[in-house]
Formats: C-alpha cells, structure tokens, sequence
C-alpha cells in the first residue's frame, strides 16, 4: 500500500547506511551519535519510497522542477566557462559546478574540450540547498567514466520527473521493449531529460513519440498499448 506524505510528517526512514533522496531532510542533532537516530521529515508532498534494504528513501511527487540530489544521474547542457570548469543548465533552480578534473584520467594538461551547447551525462556529486549542486562525469566507486561524459549527435526529449524514474526502473517494460525493436542506445537523467541514438531518424522519432505516450503527464499508455501502437507506425 502507498503511504502518502505531506510537507513537515516524519517518516520512518532508518538504516545504517541511510541515504534520504529528494523530499526528505534528516533534522540535526548536537551530538554525532544522536545524529544517526536524528529524526526524517518530508519537505514536500508525495508518495514514499524505499529500496528494498530500506537503505534509500525517497519522496515521488509530482514536482515540475527538478530539485538536485546526491549519486542521482541527470543530463545537462553546457552554459559556459567558470574558472576550470563549466557551469551546466541541469532544470534545477540554480546552475551546476562541472570541475574539469572530474573527469576519469582528467588532469590539469589533460582536460575534455567543451564547448558552450555540449550535452552532458553527468552524476551530482554534491547537493544542498544553500549550494550550487555540483557535477562529476564518472562512477564514485570504480571512478571509471561507465557512461558519463559528453553525448554526441542523438536527440534529447523532456519528460516529467516520474517518467525518467520509471525507465530508471530495470523492470519497466518500455526500454527493452524498444531495444527489442531497435538498435538504440539512451542515457536517462533523474532531472526529466531523456538521450537516445539509433541508426535512422525515423526509430529515433518513434522511440521519442513511445516516451511521451508513455509518460504519465502524456498519457499513461500501457504496455499493450505501446506494442499496438508500434505495429501501426512504418518503420
């Protein structure tokens, strides 16, 4: 059953390895030790949700803009220079930080060409509220790119923030289904961007018009629906 939570309601969210995504804020304590059992309240309205460890919690609203939070993946375009980094359009109410040693094997001779309009696959490394959120382009555990870095040709398309966590989602039907049809390759950003890349135009144009359908705020079309709907197109 869904638990729905309203701003100010504290949630039940413990863990030792506790990580609160967006909607959620762990109030301080003096001590260290009262801040690991420091209580979780929602900052905004929605539907709660859990890993399955319950190590990750989160709040899924219906939110229009995009409120940056920690290890969560978004797409971005480049808006220009910041002293040796860049700073990235992301959706959300301030721009990000990109240093151009966040890179893998990036070093002060060895840094990415980037240019302002550049599309970025990128990873917020560090977000709060009284900060511009900032960005890195590789894995923080492996510290391997694993995907991360500029997005050449393709085609961007916006969807809401419930659908970019959905194909998120290793069980939603949408993307395999697609995969089964085309050669693709996408890259989905948590800030409701979507990239993807197929050899011909008119796949890309229908893998795009399927994720709009798709897409809550569009439609809320069902996997029947989709497949129907992919019979009748000439490709």
């Amino acid at each position: 059953m869904e638990s729905i939570v309203l701003p100010g309601e504290q949630v039940p969210a413990q863990h030792v390895n506790l990580k609160l995504g967006p909607g959620l804020l762990q109030l301080s304590s003096e001590t260290q030790q009262q801040a690991k059992s420091a209580p979780v309240i929602a900052t905004r309205s929605g539907v709660l949700n859990h890993s399955v460890n319950k190590s990750k919690w989160w709040v899924e609203g219906n939110s229009r803009r995009y409120v940056p939070a920690p290890q969560e993946s978004v797409i971005g375009v480049i808006t220009g220079r910041s002293g040796e980094g860049w700073r990235v359009d992301i959706g959300s109410a301030h721009p990000a930080s990109l240093d151009g040693l966040a890179f893998e094997g990036a070093t002060k001779r060895n840094k990415p060409s980037l240019k302002v309009g550049s599309l970025l696959y990128a990873r917020v490394s560090l977000a709060h509220k009284d900060m511009e959120p900032e960005l890195e382009c590789f894995d923080a555990q492996t510290h391997k790119a694993d995907g991360f870095g500029e997005l050449k040709d393709g085609f961007v398309l916006q969807c809401s923030l419930q659908m970019s966590r959905l194909l998120l989602d290793p069980k939603h039907f949408l993307l395999p289904l697609l995969g089964s049809r085309f050669a693709l390759e996408a890259a989905v950003g948590m800030n409701g961007k979507v990239w993807v890349s197929s050899k011909e135009t008119k796949h890309t144009i229908a893998i795009a018009r399927c994720i709009e359908a798709v897409d809550p705020d569009g439609g809320g079309m069902d996997e029947t629906h989709v497949k129907k709907f992919l019979s009748k197109l000439d490709i």
